[in-house]
C-alpha cells in the first residue's frame, strides 16, 4: 500500500497564488492586476508627479504581490539560495547591454557638440543649399547631427542658426525650426544610439545592426513626411524670431569678450602659447571650463553648439571649426562597423575574417572606436588637452543616470509581467482580437505616450507588454526590428502638454502653446503615423 501511494503523483500547486487572484483567479485576475497596474503607473507619474523611475519600480512590485509572487521571488534572500531575484534580474538583464552603449553614445556626442561640428554641418550645409533651401539644409543637420546627440542637446546646440536664418530671410521661425526638430526626433526615435531604440533592442534580443538598417528604412519615409508638413505650416503660421533670445545671446558675446580683453591685458597681452577658448552659440568660454554645465539637465555634457578655436596674438580665431568630412567619418563609422557584423552573419560562412568583422562591428567596439576618433580629430589634433577631454566627457555622463535608472526599472517591469504570468495571459488575449502584433505594439505605445508624455516610458513599458507577444512565433531578427520600430513610432505620437519636449519647442523657438499644438504636436503625429505605416507595409513582406 505505501509503495503505491507513493507512486501516485501528487497534483502540482499553482506557480502563484495571493493577492487579488485569491479574488479573481485565471486570466480574468492577471489581466485585472495588468490593468490596475498600467493605471497606478499612469497616475503616480501625472497627477502624484512621481519620478518614473521610482514609479515604475513602485509598479512592479505592486503587480508583483497582486499577481501572488512571493517576497522570494521578487527579492531573492539575504542567505545564498538557488533563488533568483525578479528585481536584479530584469534591472541587470536589460542595463548590461543598454548601459555601455548609451554611456559611449552620450560621450560621443559630447565631443562632436562641443568641438562645434553642429555648426561646421549646419553651415555648410546652408552655404551648399542657398537660402532658398535653407530649410531643407535646417532639416538635414537636425537629421545627421541628431544620431549621436540627444533631442533636447540638438535644440539647444543649433538653436542659434535657426534664429539667423529666420531673421535674416524675415520669414517664420516655423519654416526652419520644423524640418530641424523632425530630422532630431527620427533620429532619437528611431535609431541608435539613443535610449528608446537600444532599451527596445535589448529586451527583444535584436542586433543593433538591424534596429539601425530598418531605423533608417522606416525613419526617412517618416521624415520627409514631416518635413512636408513643416513646410506647409511655415507658410502658413507666422512666428517671429524670439528677439529676448537672440539679445540674450548678443549680450552674453560681449560680456565674455570683454571679460576676455580684460584678462590679455592684466597679463600684458596673449603669450605665443595662444589661449584656447569655446566659441558656443550664446557665448565664448575658455575651453577648459566647458562642459561644466548641461542643456536642461538632459544634455550631452558641456556648452551648447561650441567651437574650439584658439586666439592668435591678434585676438581672432586661428582655428577653423572640424571640416564636414571629418564630422560625416566620425558619426558614419560605428554605424557602418554594426551593419557589416550584421550581415556579416548572414552572407559569410564561419571564419576568421568574419569574426574579425564581428568584434569590431559590435556595438560595445564599434562605439569606442568612434569615441577614440573624436578624441583625437576633434580634440587632440586640434589642440584640447586631455584635462579638457576629461572635462567635457565625464559631464556628458551627469545627466544619464536617469535615462538609465528609467530603462532598467522598464526591464523590471517586462520581468515581473513574464514571471507572474501576466504575459502569457495578455499574449493570449491579444492573441484573440486578432489585430496583428505590429499594430498592437504601436496602438499600447501611443496610448502610453499620450497618457504620460514620457517616450523612454512609453518605449520600455510597451516593450515588456509585447516581448511576449513574440516568444515562440519565431519571428525574424529584422521582423522583431520593425516591431521595436512600431514601438518606437508611438512613443513620439502627439506630443503636448505632459511632454517636456513640448515646452521646450515652445520657449526657446518663442512659440504660443496654441501654435505649438499647432505645428510641433502636429509634426510629431505625422512622424509617428508615417513611421508606423512604414514598418507596418514592410512587415507584410519581411
Amino acid at each position: 500500500m505505501s509503495s503505491l501511494l507513493a507512486a501516485t503523483p501528487t497534483p502540482e500547486a499553482p506557480p502563484h497564488t495571493g493577492g487579488l487572484l485569491l479574488l479573481m483567479d485565471g486570466t480574468a485576475g492577471l489581466l485585472t492586476v495588468a490593468a490596475l497596474g498600467i493605471v497606478l503607473l499612469l497616475v503616480l507619474i501625472i497627477k502624484v508627479r512621481l519620478q518614473p523611475f521610482v514609479a515604475l519600480l513602485a509598479v512592479s512590485i505592486a503587480v508583483g504581490l497582486s499577481a501572488g509572487l512571493s517576497v522570494t521571488e521578487l527579492f531573492g534572500t539575504v542567505q545564498r539560495s538557488t533563488s533568483v531575484s525578479m528585481i536584479e534580474s530584469g534591472m541587470g538583464g536589460i542595463l548590461g547591454h543598454v548601459a555601455i552603449i548609451i554611456g559611449l553614445g552620450t560621450m560621443l556626442g559630447a565631443i562632436l557638440e562641443v568641438s562645434g561640428g553642429a555648426e561646421a554641418l549646419s553651415a555648410r550645409l546652408l552655404n551648399l543649399f542657398g537660402e532658398k533651401r535653407a530649410p531643407l539644409a535646417m532639416g538635414l543637420t537636425g537629421l545627421i547631427f541628431g544620431i549621436p546627440v540627444f533631442f533636447d542637446v540638438g535644440i539647444f546646440v543649433l538653436a542659434p542658426i535657426v534664429y539667423a536664418a529666420a531673421k535674416r530671410s524675415g520669414k517664420s521661425i516655423l519654416l526652419y525650426c520644423m524640418p530641424l526638430l523632425a530630422g532630431l526626433s527620427m533620429t532619437h526615435a528611431f535609431l541608435p544610439p539613443h535610449p528608446g531604440p537600444v532599451a527596445a533592442a535589448g529586451l527583444f534580443k535584436v542586433d543593433l545592426g538591424w534596429v539601425i538598417l530598418m531605423g533608417i528604412i522606416v525613419g526617412i519615409p517618416a521624415v520627409l513626411a514631416a518635413w512636408a508638413y513643416a513646410a506647409w505650416i511655415g507658410k502658413r503660421l507666422f512666428v517671429p524670431v524670439p528677439q529676448d533670445m537672440v539679445e540674450a545671446a548678443d549680450e552674453a558675446k560681449a560680456a565674455v569678450a570683454a571679460e576676455r580683453a580684460a584678462r590679455r591685458a592684466a597679463v600684458g597681452g596673449p603669450t605665443d602659447g595662444a589661449t584656447t577658448t569655446t566659441t558656443t552659440g550664446k557665448s565664448t568660454v575658455p575651453t577648459q571650463s566647458t562642459g561644466s554645465g548641461t542643456g536642461a539637465g538632459t544634455g550631452t555634457g558641456a556648452g551648447s553648439g561650441s567651437v574650439a578655436v584658439a586666439e592668435g596674438p591678434s585676438g581672432s580665431p586661428a582655428e577653423q571649426p572640424p571640416s564636414l568630412s571629418t564630422v560625416f567619418l566620425i558619426i558614419g563609422t560605428p554605424l557602418l562597423l554594426i551593419l557589416a557584423a550584421t550581415f556579416s552573419s548572414i552572407a559569410l560562412d564561419p571564419s576568421t575574417f568574419r569574426s574579425v568583422i564581428e568584434f569590431f562591428g559590435h556595438p560595445f567596439v564599434a562605439l569606442t572606436i568612434a569615441l577614440l576618433m573624436a578624441y583625437y580629430l576633434l580634440g587632440i589634433r586640434r589642440g584640447w588637452s586631455r584635462k579638457s577631454l576629461e572635462t567635457v566627457s565625464t559631464a556628458s555622463l551627469k545627466p544619464v543616470g536617469n535615462i538609465l535608472l528609467v530603462v532598467g526599472a522598464g526591464g523590471v517591469f517586462g520581468a515581473v509581467l513574464k514571471g507572474s504570468g501576466i504575459a502569457d495571459a495578455l499574449a493570449d488575449t491579444f492573441n484573440d482580437v486578432g489585430l496583428p502584433i505590429i499594430v498592437l505594439a504601436w496602438l499600447i505605445s501611443v496610448v502610453l505616450r499620450v497618457a504620460q508624455g514620457s517616450a523612454t516610458v512609453a518605449i520600455v513599458t510597451t516593450a515588456g507588454i509585447v516581448v511576449p507577444l513574440v516568444e515562440g512565433q519565431d519571428l525574424s531578427q529584422a521582423h522583431l526590428a520593425l516591431i521595436i520600430m512600431a514601438i518606437s513610432a508611438g512613443s513620439i505620437f502627439a506630443s503636448h502638454v505632459n511632454d517636456g519636449g513640448f515646452w521646450i519647442v515652445a520657449k526657446y523657438f518663442g512659440i504660443s502653446e496654441r501654435d505649438t499644438l499647432k505645428s510641433w504636436t502636429v509634426l510629431e503625429t505625422v512622424l509617428s503615423v508615417a513611421g508606423f505605416a512604414v514598418a507596418a507595409l514592410l512587415s507584410i513582406f519581411i
